[in-house]
């Protein structure tokens, strides 16, 4: 099966500010910011309300997300996760199928 190359991929969405308000506080939950905490062994993390739908790997997008969100990948102080598919569901969010939220890492 041949590879297909994509040259350009439009990354940009919009949400309507009801789902976004649904979705935003189900990653502001305490118990999910503790289990964030958990997964990235750190004391606390704050949701910076910045999202992103991941893109194809490219030459022009090699991490797999839009070019001004790569400065958080290669920051130690920042965290990016995949938001989990049923928080999609349950903000009634369906297109994009996926999203990514970064997170700021905090240590007393």
């Amino acid at each position: 099966m041949p590879l297909k190359i994509v040259q350009n991929f439009d990354s940009s969405f919009t949400i309507e500010p009801q789902a976004q308000e649904s979705l935003f506080k189900l990653l502001t939950n305490e118990a999910f910011l503790n289990q964030v905490c958990q997964q990235l062994n750190c004391e606390k993390v704050e949701f910076t309300e910045l999202l992103f739908q991941p893109v194809p790997y490219s030459l022009t997008t090699p991490k797999g997300m839009p070019a001004e969100f790569e400065k958080y990948h290669d920051n130690s102080e920042y965290a990016i996760i995949n938001v989990p598919p049923n928080f999609m569901y349950n903000a009634k969010i369906f297109k994009p199928s996926r999203l990514c939220a970064i997170y700021m890492k905090i240590n007393s």
